[in-house]
């Protein structure tokens, strides 16, 4: 089989949607499993319902509104049937929503962030499945819950890989179209977990471990793999082809295009990977593959947003040793930090990281009973690979550095 994987953006408003007919007419459907997001933004707008049901009751049923109505535009602008299965359909997994939030009793957020989340796939799943086979796409809707199996570590799952495989080999048969859902999974209590943030590229690398896929593509509204985020720099070029190893690295600075745990799954079995443009489904785009040389051969670029540079000393002036860092790397840990770069000096020890779960009050105020502490907020990090002085020039321009970090073939530098 091959895999394809839509993300958000190849489905936010009815003409995506259609545009997804386009795509398979154009390459072709048989033998596929499609792994698909939620549709555009629904994923934010869905962790505004959970975060509303916790800390905001007054703007609870405004942010389930909200999400319902989007979802019944595309539907009345893609069914003219209004007698059409799918309204029952999604109409079912309102009334799951509202009643798993009034029966809940568990006041774990983050239990409760994936059984609420997750409902975004489910639905952006069955309203592609049900127009595939309303314009003459035959699919078989499967629900990823019953094939990808994990821990209970809520938000950030692990697979359980021998369940997984067991599971998907047994529902999932070739020469046929299947549509699942991204990001979501469940664990042996029955209960939905999610596998973190982006992670239906990872959902789609499982799939296609575990069948020995041909292949696995990755529908995005970019060329396929960039030197640097569009977003964020003005003249980007498409890298045509790069390796595993060169893939994981950029993945784990942060590139955007390749979610981190993606690649693993596909290079044990070299499996290849496109990065495609569901734009321009014809172009060749960016391959992924077993010891070829990055083509062409420039400096890329990759920034994360809002990051904490937090400097840690020891309160005597003393050094900074093993069992300091030792405590400190615990406390991160402890904390939920996303860490993304280290330093380390005699007396000082320096951490930019990512305060993803809104902790960083709780270990500020931990650290200073014992260090003396220093930090920056919302500061950016950059990272080039294969940097040469000209890339470097164009980061430190009209820029505060306050730390710069190099190896080899990597330069980082934390800029205010």
């Amino acid at each position: 089989m091959k895999i394809f994987k839509f993300g958000g953006a190849s489905v936010k408003d009815v003409k995506g949607v259609k545009n997804i007919v386009k795509v398979l007419e154009q390459v072709g459907y048989n033998d596929i499993l499609i792994v698909l997001s939620a549709m555009g933004k629904m994923t934010n707008a869905f962790e505004k319902i959970a975060d509303a049901y916790f800390y905001k009751k007054e703007s609870l049923t405004s942010s389930v509104e909200e999400v319902r109505t989007y979802h019944y535009q595309i539907l009345a602008a893609l069914f003219k049937d209004e007698n059409h299965e799918i309204f029952s359909e999604l109409e079912k997994l309102f009334v799951q929503l509202t009643s798993f939030m009034i029966q809940n009793k568990i006041r774990d957020f983050n239990f409760v962030y994936d059984q609420i989340v997750s409902l975004a796939e489910l639905i952006s799943t069955k309203i592609v499945s049900h127009y595939l086979n309303e314009v003459g796409i035959e699919n078989t809707w499967i629900d990823v819950r019953d094939c990808i199996k994990t821990n209970d570590e809520y938000r950030e799952a692990k697979v359980n890989w021998k369940e997984t495989e067991k599971a998907i080999t047994t529902k999932i048969k070739p020469q046929n179209l299947y549509i699942t859902q991204g990001f979501i999974a469940k664990n042996s209590k029955g209960n939905t977990t999610t596998l973190g943030r982006e992670g239906s590229d990872y959902s789609a690398s499982i799939f296609a471990n575990s069948l020995n896929a041909d292949s696995l593509t990755i529908w995005k509204d970019v060329k396929g793999v960039l030197n640097a985020d569009p977003r964020y720099f003005s003249a980007t070029q498409l890298l045509q082809q790069i390796s595993y190893t060169e893939a994981i690295e950029l993945a784990f600075y942060g590139a955007s295009v390749i979610h981190p745990k993606t690649l693993q799954p596909l290079q044990t079995k070299e499996i290849p990977l496109y990065v495609k443009s569901f734009v321009n489904p014809e172009n060749e785009g960016t391959t992924v593959t077993r010891g070829v040389n990055l083509l062409p051969e420039i400096p890329c670029f990759i920034v994360k947003k809002n990051q904490i540079l937090l400097s840690i000393s020891s309160l005597d002036f003393s050094f900074i040793v093993e069992q300091n860092i030792s405590e400190i790397f615990e406390l991160l840990h402890n904390f939920d930090m996303k860490v993304s770069l280290i330093q380390n000096s005699a007396i000082s020890f320096s951490v930019c990281m990512d305060d993803k779960f809104n902790q960083f009050e709780s270990l500020y105020n931990t650290l200073t009973s014992k260090f003396k502490i220093e930090y920056y907020k919302g500061v950016s990090l950059y990272t080039i690979r294969h940097f040469n002085s000209k890339a470097i020039k164009e980061i430190e321009y009209n820029s505060k550095i306050l730390l710069k970090q190099s190896t080899k073939e990597t330069i980082q530098m934390v800029v205010q």
